[in-house]
């Protein structure tokens, strides 16, 4: 369950790891899709944990929105 989102000039692709304990690790790819940077890619993993995969991928886009707008 992937997808990618466009959000404030990045492309967001939020992904859930199913674990051994049977729950889900909230992970992040965030690429800036206008290339005025070097530092155009960032990928964050385990940002939190959920006992559902649409809870976890949910929780991953809006950090990732968070993280955008507070970096800009």
């Amino acid at each position: 369950m992937a997808s990618i989102q466009s959000y404030q000039g990045y492309a967001v692709q939020a992904t859930a790891h199913r674990l051994p304990d049977r729950t889900f690790s909230a992970n992040v790819s965030v690429d800036r899709t206008s290339k005025r940077s070097s530092e155009s890619q960032y990928t964050f993993y385990s940002l939190g944990y959920f006992s559902k995969e649409v809870e976890a991928v949910a929780y991953a886009y809006r950090w990732a929105k968070d993280w955008i707008d507070t970096r800009g």
